[in-house]
């Protein structure tokens, strides 16, 4: 009997666990056996790496084959052991020695000619690989620009097994000729000063982008509110190294790395049609758990538009990573945690009808009290006292466009934005949170406490039952925000009644001044 070893890894939402590949070649009727819990995925790469085998020069042994894949207690999944069961089988067979991949980690799809083909997650598999104490890693040459981003690590990319095969038993290989070609040049992002008039929500727009706080938009339809959110990514700043990873990591999972760009820098954006499941939306899947589209946009942006007419239970089910900044996947047999700090922005008509939009003319919302009331519950209260900026829309007078008149580019805001993170980030040095948003809220009531004089009207609306303590430590983040925009030290009382006033425009203020105007 002889006995070969090497090492793979499988994936449990972003958690990485080290996989030893065990393959024993002794008495018996030729056949396989697995053990180890395979899902039907990895049984079939036997049918694959015999055939691969076969056409690299290699033989599959006639005898009986026994495959363990250890800890046997980890559900193994993917078509990513396919390499690494091989390698096992010809370690046994002694066709090189085995000592030479007995602590090689090896990740890798095989055609049925031998070939080595990309698979998905390669970059947060080798970045566990590393953190277990792995640096070696064998990929396929399609993964080798993202794998060799991780730090530590020792890549070696191939094309096919016969080549994999040549390296080791330190035979001349002939290396196919890699594609040098320049990645793809990323179109500009669109301008702001494509947006007419609609000063006040342009400024909500940057004070988002320099905090980090998540948005909500009302207005009548084409009043410019799809434009400003996709507007706002163009504003803010790169991703750091250790964000780009994360990001990238998630990406890379999901197999949706862009061509080219194997490391992700801006903040990702993603605006999905109102019609998204929740699965898709927060996440889910058969199995082992999969990202949704609020992981996808970690570190970026979830743009919801016609907010409203998504799902009651997929847009509560926000509300627990919009605190928490991720989000955890249970089913019967596994769970994953994936992170979820997302900036969310809503975009919603004023009430069914979309016409109430001008709160001084009444007569042009078609809407009774019950329908504006029923319109406006499909945002509940509990999610909406997590959104901390409101702005409403107001519909464009005709002397504005006859003029023609561009507002400001993007360029001249996203300076200003940098300027505000760069004294946040000065401000946040030595903890966890990189923007005003992320800091809890008796962090920043404790931390950089204001005079009395300055947050007087808060404790004002708080014994009137206006504003939750949610609601007013999110009002103490933003006035740090207008702070930071300001290049104030700290909120004076204007930057406190300024916060105020953009977080209490609300859908529920302009149907109170509809039904005082009716």
């Amino acid at each position: 009997m002889s006995l070969g070893r090497t090492l793979c890894v499988v994936m449990a939402g972003l958690e990485a666990h080290i996989v030893t590949v065990e393959a024993d070649i002794g008495d018996g009727l030729p056949g396989m056996i697995w053990t180890g819990l395979p899902d039907a995925m990895v049984r079939e790469s036997a049918n694959r790496v015999k055939s691969a085998m076969g056409h690299s020069g290699e033989h599959w042994p006639a005898r009986k084959v026994t495959v363990a894949l250890l800890p046997a207690s980890v559900r193994k999944t993917g078509s990513g052991f396919d390499l690494a069961v091989a390698i096992a089988v010809l370690a046994a067979q002694r066709s090189f020695e085995p000592s030479l991949v007995r602590d090689v980690v090896m990740i890798g799809e095989l055609g049925l000619d031998g070939r080595l083909c990309g698979v998905t997650g390669v970059l947060p598999a080798v970045i566990g690989a590393v953190r277990a104490g792995y640096s070696r890693v064998v990929v396929p040459r399609a993964n080798a620009p993202e794998a060799r981003l991780v730090p530590g690590a020792a890549i070696q990319a191939v094309g096919t097994l016969a080549e994999l095969c040549a390296i080791l038993r330190g035979d001349p290989v002939d290396v196919e000729p890699v594609d040098l070609a320049a990645p793809p040049v990323a179109a500009p992002p669109p301008d702001l000063a494509d947006v007419v008039g609609q000063s006040a929500a342009r400024h909500a727009i940057e004070v988002a982008a320099a905090g980090g706080h998540h948005l909500l938009m009302t207005g009548p339809p084409g009043v410019g509110k799809t434009m400003l959110a996709e507007r706002l990514p163009g504003i803010l700043p790169d991703l750091t190294d250790g964000e780009a990873l994360e990001v990238s990591s998630i990406h890379s999972l999901m197999g949706r790395l862009p061509a080219g760009q194997p490391l992700i820098t801006r903040p990702p954006f993603y605006a999905p049609h109102h019609s998204a499941t929740l699965a898709s939306l927060v996440g889910g899947g058969i199995g082992l758990p999969r990202p949704g589209l609020i992981s996808l946009a970690h570190r970026g942006l979830l743009f919801l538009d016609e907010a409203v007419e998504f799902g009651t239970k997929t847009l509560e089910a926000l509300r627990q990573p919009l605190e928490s900044g991720e989000v955890t996947i249970t089913r019967a047999s596994s769970a994953a945690t994936f992170p979820a700090r997302f900036q969310l922005v809503l975009a919603a008509n004023p009430c069914a009808c979309a016409r109430g939009g001008r709160v001084t003319d009444a007569a042009s919302c078609r809407c009774s009290s019950s329908q504006l009331r029923q319109y406006q519950n499909k945002l509940s209260g509990p999610l909406l006292d997590r959104i901390d900026l409101r702005t409403r829309f107001e519909p464009i007078s005709r002397a504005i466009l006859d003029v023609n008149a561009r507002g400001e580019a993007t360029a001249a805001v996203r300076e200003r934005v940098m300027a505000a993170r760069e004294r946040a980030s000065w401000r946040l040095e030595g903890t966890p949170w990189t923007t005003n948003a992320q800091v809890p809220g008796p962090e920043i009531r404790s931390r950089w406490p204001l005079q009395g004089h300055v947050v007087a009207e808060l404790q004002l609306d708080m014994d009137r039952g206006k504003a939750s303590n949610r609601g007013i430590d999110r009002i103490l983040k933003i006035s740090w925000t207008l702070a930071d925009l300001g290049g104030r030290g700290e909120p004076n009382r204007d930057d406190v009644e300024l916060a105020r006033h953009l977080r209490f425009t609300s859908p529920e203020d302009a149907a109170a001044e509809l039904r005082r105007s009716a």
